[in-house]
């Protein structure tokens, strides 16, 4: 078991969240090729909004379960990532054609391992809960990370379905 998987299972008495919401301007465009059944599988994109859930067994020294100040590396990181980008599954079929784009300078390529809500935001989490690991020093983790298209859609991603009292044995 990995140090942020028996931290997650530490009962957390404390819980804060920080949304980058859809005003943040994460314009983000992709596709879902495997979706041949749907106008999903063209490209199109949204404002995606990112809820961060962090979770403590204790409160820092001013009281806080997560200095949210110390956000600014996970902001910059998700413009980068999300702020009018192309995000291409690495097996896509059409991945050199979206590389030419990118070559041509346009469009800003992001190629992950899977896209989507849900795909996106395991890989955000993933890349959040180290951060947050690192400088809390394993006082604080991340416990789920939610992704919104629009106020209609959303998916959320917790390790090991740890957060609101569901088990992975569920």
């Amino acid at each position: 078991m990995d140090t942020l998987t028996q931290r997650a299972a530490v009962p957390a008495s404390w819980r804060s969240t920080k949304t980058y919401g859809h005003e943040e301007g994460l314009s983000c465009c992709f596709r879902q090729w495997r979706a041949t059944h749907s106008h999903c599988q063209l490209l199109h994109g949204y404002a995606l909004s990112f809820r961060l859930t962090f979770a403590s067994s204790e409160l820092d020294e001013r009281h806080w379960c997560f200095d949210f100040g110390g956000l600014k590396p996970i902001k910059a990181w998700l413009h980068e990532m999300f702020d009018h980008t192309l995000l291409v599954a690495a097996d896509d079929p059409s991945l050199p054609e979206f590389q030419g784009l990118a070559a041509s300078g346009l469009a800003e390529l992001r190629v992950l391992p899977a896209v989507g809500c849900e795909a996106t935001a395991r890989y955000a989490f993933d890349y959040i809960a180290r951060y947050v690991d690192m400088s809390t020093g394993g006082r604080v983790w991340l416990e789920e990370v939610e992704v919104r298209e629009h106020s209609g859609n959303s998916a959320m991603y917790t390790p090991n379905g740890q957060s609101r009292g569901i088990s992975a044995s569920s």
